[in-house]
């Protein structure tokens, strides 16, 4: 039984077509200046039209050592609940800059990540995205020690070009929501500092640094993990316990969605008694009701600018901060007189 399958058309087949050398096609095909006349020039086009050309990507590669792709290797962007905005932002400005973006998880097994890495060098990619679900600091696989690499939502240490929020500003940023609001007393925050957790300690000092500005500072501090069933039942034991609070900056979006639910449990209305400012912008935030005024993480920009840095002529051999935007809805009001 004959193959249906239809032979690929080579450039030696466009060339013929054309009436002209497989090196001349070659070159027009290829988009470098050469001088032919146009008439030569529109009859190769016309030809690789009619014939559906398509080039040897990979052939083209390892002649010219450029592939037009770049690699993107993940914890757990791909498959959890964060992260997917990074994606886009780098998949737009892939295609904006011509190049294909090969995307790979290794669902948070640090055994894997080498494993990808190498894959992504075999494909003769042009420069590899390094990046993680949590802003941390993480340990490079070694592999990517003479790669062209530039970090996502991570940090290295110093001479690794790296892309993170501004979570200092955006600290900052939430002490203004309520600062500008008329809050000055019975601010209280919500959710665990540990050191090791990049986003909170930079929060920190920004709130810290917001509040002093103003005059003012927290009045009280309730540590729970940043989840809403550890946020209701810390802000419900501490409003059992006499705590009356007038705001809370909860730390991430999950917190916020069980505090609201400790307040409502109290008789306490948002932001009739206190007013709620958050972080993240994840869907919850608009979803809530009221809705949830939050600091946003930039994610399509940090997967945006990483992409602009990593095909850029020379990356820059640190931190690049990305302004987190200030969503501001229906959880802040002025303090109740109550």
């Amino acid at each position: 039984m004959a193959s249906s399958a239809r032979r690929r058309v080579l450039l030696r087949d466009v060339a013929e077509h054309a009436g002209v050398s497989s090196a001349t096609a070659s070159l027009v095909l290829g988009g470098r200046d050469v001088r032919v006349s146009e008439d030569t020039r529109q009859r190769i086009l016309r030809a690789a039209r009619e014939l559906d050309y398509r080039p040897n990507l990979m052939a083209r590669s390892l002649r010219t050592q450029v592939s037009s792709t770049i690699g993107l290797v993940a914890d757990t962007i791909i498959t959890g609940h964060y992260g997917g905005d990074i994606i886009r932002g780098a998949l737009t400005a892939s295609l904006e800059h011509g190049h294909r973006l090969l995307i790979c998880e290794s669902e948070g097994d640090p055994k894997l990540e080498p494993v990808l890495v190498d894959d992504l060098v075999a494909r003769q990619v042009d420069g590899i995205l390094f990046t993680t679900a949590s802003h941390d600091v993480v340990e490079l696989p070694a592999a990517l020690a003479d790669q062209r690499v530039v970090l996502v939502n991570c940090e290295a240490g110093p001479g690794v070009p790296s892309v993170v929020p501004d979570e200092v500003e955006g600290g900052r940023a939430a002490a203004r929501l309520l600062t500008d609001a008329g809050h000055r007393e019975g601010i209280v925050l919500v959710g665990e500092t540990l050191t090791r957790k990049l986003p909170a300690q930079r929060r920190l000092e920004g709130l810290l640094a917001g509040l002093a500005a103003a005059g003012t500072g927290f009045a009280d501090r309730i540590d729970c993990a940043w989840w809403p069933e550890a946020g209701f039942d810390a802000l419900t034991e501490a409003l059992a316990s006499g705590l009356r609070p007038r705001a809370l900056v909860c730390l991430n979006d999950r917190i916020a969605l069980g505090a609201y639910q400790a307040l409502a449990a109290a008789g306490l209305s948002v932001p009739g008694d206190v007013s709620v400012v958050s972080f993240d912008d994840s869907e919850l935030a608009s979803w809530l009701r009221p809705t949830l005024s939050t600091i946003a993480l930039p994610e399509f920009d940090m997967g945006r600018t990483a992409v602009d840095l990593l095909l850029g002529d020379d990356p820059p051999a640190g931190v690049v901060l990305v302004p987190m935007p200030v969503r501001e809805r229906a959880s802040v009001a002025p303090p109740s007189s109550r």
